[in-house]
């Protein structure tokens, strides 16, 4: 029994004892259960309206979720697809924006990448180093 039914059942409980519709008691009840029937009216209304709300609120979710595959056109696990774990990885720091930046060896080879925060162009110049810089040379002393 939903409580549009408890309202109706209860105004027929009352029109049901036939009381003296003059007495002040009978009064105050006729007017509590008016009361329960606006207020039954109003709760049903609401309830209706949050219904449609929902609807129209995954509607946009949905719509929304279309916009940022378009938008951004990637996919939830494309950050790992190019990952070779027979590759080294080295970090590196933009020096315009501070982010940290995992490379691999194949793209130090080929000398630059764009810093996929900023898009700063990171050169990497090797030509200065020496053979024991490259190779890791322990005369440290």
């Amino acid at each position: 029994m939903d409580i549009n039914e408890k309202v109706a059942y209860i105004r027929g409980l009352t029109d049901g004892l036939k009381l003296n519709e003059n007495d002040d008691t009978v009064k105050v009840l006729n007017a509590v259960i008016d009361l329960l029937e606006d207020l039954t009216d109003e709760i049903t209304d609401l309830g209706e309206l949050y219904d449609e709300l929902s609807e129209q609120v995954d509607e946009i979710d949905q719509d929304l979720s279309i916009v940022e595959d378009d938008l951004y056109d990637v996919e939830e696990d494309d950050d790992f697809d190019d990952f070779d774990e027979d590759s080294e990885y080295y970090e590196v720091v933009c020096p315009t924006c501070g982010d940290e930046i995992c490379v691999s060896e194949d793209i130090l080879i080929e000398g630059s990448i764009d810093c996929p925060n900023c898009g700063e162009n990171l050169a990497f110049d090797f030509s200065t180093l020496s053979a024991d810089d490259i190779n890791g040379s322990d005369d440290e002393d």
